[in-house]
């Protein structure tokens, strides 16, 4: 994909059949879709524009979860909240949606650090994962943490982590099974009491641990996130306190998510000024200060 360019040629409308979607508490669902051509160019932080059903013209942008560009499937996590997505989670294996993807710039991941720190709340939890995912096929010497916070019970069975994080709170252990068995360290936190999670924000919990680090450390260390847009804020500001830079996904509403309407632009900072961008095709992931600039 080219990472900060013209997508012609790179997206493709198809029709994916669902190969599960599975339900999880909190009206959450993963679904499985065949989709090969979203599957060989999906990167993390790229997204499809998905019909929820045929009786609703109007289509939903979701992040990639996961993405096997050999097997040709990519994992979408979403909440059933309104019309159109309730109409989705009565999908069975076998039905077919209707998607156009991959869309959007993902996470830059050319000369990242040797420490990502990756911080992901409600939805924006599914890029993470698949970033977590990419940085685990990396180089040897990098060592991420993945930070993950929800009001809403997590998609998956919480257990005890296997690997040790200094600098986290007393207590703080659960984990998020399939990156903990990826060797990945990754942490929750809640204001829900769920077990052995941070009580409290993500972003409180990603302040601790910044402030356990020496100096030394905190130059090693890059923050990749993507959540609500007040959490993508006040990260820039954790980033800029802390002088590590950091990557974030933003999230808008979408009309085309293809660059025509524009109706998703957002004020980004450029080395020639200000500037609207348009997070589908632009972004979605951008500089934090560029968009939240402190």
């Amino acid at each position: 994909m080219n990472p900060r360019g013209d997508h012609r040629g790179t997206i493709h409308v198809e029709s994916a059949a669902v190969l599960a979607n599975d339900g999880h508490g909190g009206d959450q669902y993963v679904m499985r879709l065949k989709a090969p051509h979203s599957a060989a160019g999906a990167r993390p932080g790229s997204f499809v524009h998905l019909r929820c059903d045929p009786s609703l013209p109007m289509r939903r942008p979701m992040s990639i979860m996961r993405a096997d560009a050999k097997a040709g499937w990519i994992d979408l996590l979403y909440k059933a909240h309104g019309h159109g997505t309730r109409l989705l989670a009565g999908r069975r294996a076998g039905d077919s949606v209707n998607l156009i993807g991959p869309i959007g710039n993902g996470f830059r991941l050319g000369d990242y650090r040797k420490r990502p720190l990756l911080i992901g709340g409600g939805v924006g939890i599914p890029p993470m994962v698949f970033l977590a995912e990419h940085l685990k096929r990396g180089r040897a010497e990098v060592a991420p943490l993945v930070l993950m916070g929800s009001e809403l019970p997590f998609p998956f069975t919480l257990r005890p982590s296997r690997i040790l994080v200094e600098g986290m709170p007393e207590g703080v252990i659960a984990t998020m099974p399939l990156i903990d068995d990826w060797g990945i360290a990754c942490r929750l936190s809640s204001r829900s009491g769920f077990p052995g999670c941070f009580d409290g924000l993500v972003t409180d919990l990603a302040r601790h641990w910044l402030a356990s680090l020496p100096e030394s450390g905190l130059r090693e260390v890059e923050i990749f996130c993507c959540g609500p847009t007040p959490m993508l804020r006040a990260v820039a500001a954790l980033a800029a306190a802390f002088g590590v830079p950091c990557q974030v996904s933003v999230e808008e509403y979408m009309a085309c998510a293809v660059g025509g309407c524009a109706g998703c632009a957002v004020p980004v900072r450029t080395p020639s000024g200000p500037a609207m961008k348009r997070v589908c095709v632009d972004g979605p992931v951008f500089e934090a200060a560029d968009v939240f600039p402190a």
